[in-house]
C-alpha cells in the first residue's frame, strides 16, 4: 500500500509554496531544540552509531543536516519532491543526500534498505500525518529500513495537542499565518491515540526501549508572543528479540 495521490498532492502543493528562508515553516524549529534534544534521549539507545541515518519525512532538511555533522551517513527521505528540491538548496555541500521515499510503500522501504543495510531512523512528527489506513505500512516500512541493528526514534504529538491545535485553528482572528497553510493544503494533522503507536510499533514486529513526553517546539507565536508548544509523546524502539 502506497500513500493516497490527495495526500502526496497536498504536501507538493504546501512545499511548492514554502519559502526558503529558515524557519518559514510551522514546524522548522532550529535543531537545538529538536533534533538535539531528541539525539540526547536516542544516542543511549544505538547498538551501532555507525550505521546510516534516515531522517524519515526529512521535509526541508534543517533536522537533516544537524544529524549529517553527527553520524557518518545521513539520507534525507520524504514523500515530497519539492520538499527535497528545498532541502538540497539549502546543503549545497551535499552534507547529507535526499532521496523521494513512500516509506508506507513495502517494497520502496526495503529497496532502500537492500541499498544501506540496517539503519538508525528517525521519525519526526510524520505518523499523525498520515491517513489512517496508511499508519501501520508506514510502522512496517520504518521497522524495514531497521532491520535487525538499527534503532527508531519516533516523535508523535500527543492526544493533548489536538485541542490546541483546534483553538488555534479556530481563533476569531484566524490561524496563525504560519499554521494557515498547513490548513489550507489540507494537511491538519490527524489525531493518533496515544496508545496505538506502540501497537503499531508491535505489530510490526518491533518493541520499545525507552519513551517519554516533550514538547514539539513550532517556529510560531501566539498573538500575545508566547512560543506555541505541542504536547508530544517520544519512543525508541527496535526489532523485537
Amino acid at each position: 500500500m502506497s500513500v493516497a495521490s490527495r495526500y502526496r498532492q497536498a504536501w507538493e502543493g504546501f512545499w511548492r509554496e514554502a519559502p526558503d528562508e529558515p524557519g518559514g515553516v510551522f514546524w522548522d524549529a532550529d535543531p537545538k531544540v529538536t533534533a538535539a534534544r531528541h539525539l540526547a534521549l536516542y544516542e543511549p539507545h544505538l547498538a551501532d552509531p555507525e550505521l546510516a541515518l534516515v531522517d524519515l519525512g526529512c521535509g526541508n532538511g534543517t533536522q537533516t543536516r544537524y544529524f549529517a555533522d553527527r553520524f557518518p551517513r545521513v539520507i534525507g527521505a520524504d514523500l515530497s519532491a519539492a520538499a527535497l528540491d528545498h532541502a538540497r538548496r539549502a546543503d549545497p555541500a551535499g552534507r547529507a543526500v535526499y532521496r523521494e521515499l513512500d516509506a508506507a510503500e513495502k517494497g520502496a522501504a526495503e529497496a532502500l534498505h537492500a541499498e544501506l543495510g540496517d539503519a538508525n531512523v528517525y521519525v519526526r512528527g510524520v505518523l499523525h500525518q498520515c491517513e489512517a489506513a496508511d499508519r501501520q505500512p508506514l510502522v512496517d516500512g520504518i521497522a524495514a529500513l531497521a532491520g535487525e541493528r538499527g534503532r527508531i526514534f519516533l516523535v508523535e504529538l500527543s492526544e493533548a495537542a489536538r485541542p490546541v491545535l483546534g483553538a488555534l485553528a479556530q481563533s476569531p482572528s484566524g490561524p496563525p499565518p504560519k499554521l494557515a497553510p498547513v490548513l489550507r493544503h489540507g494537511i491538519a494533522p490527524g489525531e493518533v491515540a496515544d496508545d496505538a503507536v506502540p501497537v503499531h510499533l508491535r505489530d510490526a514486529g518491533l518493541m520499545v526501549l525507552a519513551s517519554g513526553e516533550l514538547p514539539l517546539i513550532t517556529t510560531e507565536f501566539t498573538a500575545d508572543g508566547v512560543r506555541i508548544e505541542l504536547p508530544s509523546r517520544w519512543l525508541v524502539a527496535a526489532r523485537s528479540m
